[in-house]
């Protein structure tokens, strides 16, 4: 079961990169956020109150992750979308266990707590017009 998923929240972890073999092919990619979705409200003294949020791991399969592992960080404030899928495993003595995972096809990163931004140059930059 999946559906469609919006939401806003915080990183709680260091971001996990592994690079799985694909035969011949370029290896397949994944970068793992524990991202946790609160429900925040304004209070009166300029503060939040949170009433009640979740946990989630949060995959993103992209040929950069490895790149993006090295952007995104614990603490910074992600928008995630994608699509919300129940994931069921067995542990080590045969129990069974469940989780809401997500798996995103973006994660924006919003500017809370963003101190500045360094943009790299584009990677197919178009030639300069000959004078």
């Amino acid at each position: 079961m999946a559906t469609t998923f919006w939401g806003e929240g915080n990183i709680g972890s260091k971001p996990e990169f592994k690079e799985f073999p694909n035969g011949n092919e370029e290896p397949r990619r994944l970068l793992r956020l524990n991202v946790y979705f609160d429900n925040s409200f304004p209070r009166s003294d300029g503060k939040y109150e949170d009433r009640g949020g979740f946990w989630a791991n949060v995959e993103l399969w992209h040929k950069d992750a490895e790149r993006y592992a090295h952007l995104y960080a614990k603490g910074l404030r992600v928008l995630v979308q994608g699509r919300m899928h129940l994931d069921k495993w067995e542990d080590d003595e045969g129990d069974e266990n469940s989780a809401m995972k997500v798996q995103a096809s973006r994660i924006g990163v919003l500017p809370h707590r963003v101190e500045s931004i360094v943009l790299a140059a584009p990677e197919h930059a178009a030639a300069e017009p000959e004078s």
